[in-house]
C-alpha cells in the first residue's frame, strides 16, 4: 500500500468525515480515477512524434497509454476523422495512488516558478484538471532523449459531485493550491 493511501485510509478518512459533516464514513469523497492526456497535435504530419509521446506518457505513469483518435474532420489542420491524434492513460487504484504521490511531492516542486496550482481548475463536478506545460518535470524522462517539450492534462476524478468537498479532499491529500 502506498504512503498517500494509507495515509488517506488510515488519518483522512476520519478527518473529512468530520470537517464536511457526513454521518457516515462512506459519504466521504474519494479518489476515482486519474486521467492523464497528452495531445499530440504534430502527429498529423509524422507518427513518429505520436510514438514517443506514448512512449513518454508509458513512462511517466507506468502504463501504457491509448492513442487517441479525431472525432470530427477539419480541413483547415488538414485532420480526418479517425486519424491518431493523442493519447491517453486511465490510472486506478495502486498505480492511481503512486502516480499522485509523485505528482505531488516531487513533479510539481521541479516547475518552473510554481506558486501553487489554481483554484478555479475545478469543473463544477468536483474533478480537477491540471496543466503541465512541460513533460521534463517527471524524473523518468531523460532531457536528452526527448524530441520536444510537450504538455499534457492530468485530470484528478473524485467521487462526489460538489467542487468544495472535492477541494477539501485533495487539501487533506496535500495538494499545492495557491495561496488565498
Amino acid at each position: 500500500m502506498n504512503n498517500l493511501e494509507k495515509t488517506y485510509k488510515t488519518e483522512l478518512v476520519n478527518q473529512l468525515q468530520q470537517q464536511l459533516g457526513f454521518s457516515s464514513i462512506m459519504q466521504v469523497p474519494k479518489l476515482t480515477k486519474i486521467v492523464v492526456n497528452m495531445g499530440v497535435g504534430d502527429a498529423i504530419r509524422d507518427n513518429k512524434f505520436l510514438e514517443s509521446a506514448l512512449n513518454e506518457l508509458h513512462l511517466i505513469t507506468g502504463q501504457k497509454p491509448v492513442a487517441t483518435k479525431a472525432k470530427n474532420a477539419i480541413s483547415t489542420y488538414k485532420l480526418r476523422a479517425g486519424q491518431l491524434i493523442g493519447c491517453k492513460v486511465t490510472l486506478r487504484n495502486k498505480k492511481m495512488w503512486s502516480f499522485l504521490e509523485k505528482l505531488i511531492y516531487i513533479a510539481l516542486p521541479r516547475v518552473r516558478d510554481f506558486r501553487g496550482l489554481s483554484l478555479r481548475s475545478f469543473d463544477g463536478k468536483g474533478n480537477y484538471t491540471i496543466g503541465i506545460k512541460e513533460q521534463i518535470i517527471f524524473p523518468e524522462i531523460v532531457y536528452d532523449d526527448i524530441k520536444r517539450i510537450r504538455g499534457f492534462d492530468i485530470t484528478i476524478v473524485t467521487s462526489t459531485n460538489k467542487d468544495s468537498e472535492a477541494l477539501a479532499l485533495l487539501r487533506a491529500l496535500k495538494m499545492p493550491f495557491v495561496k488565498e
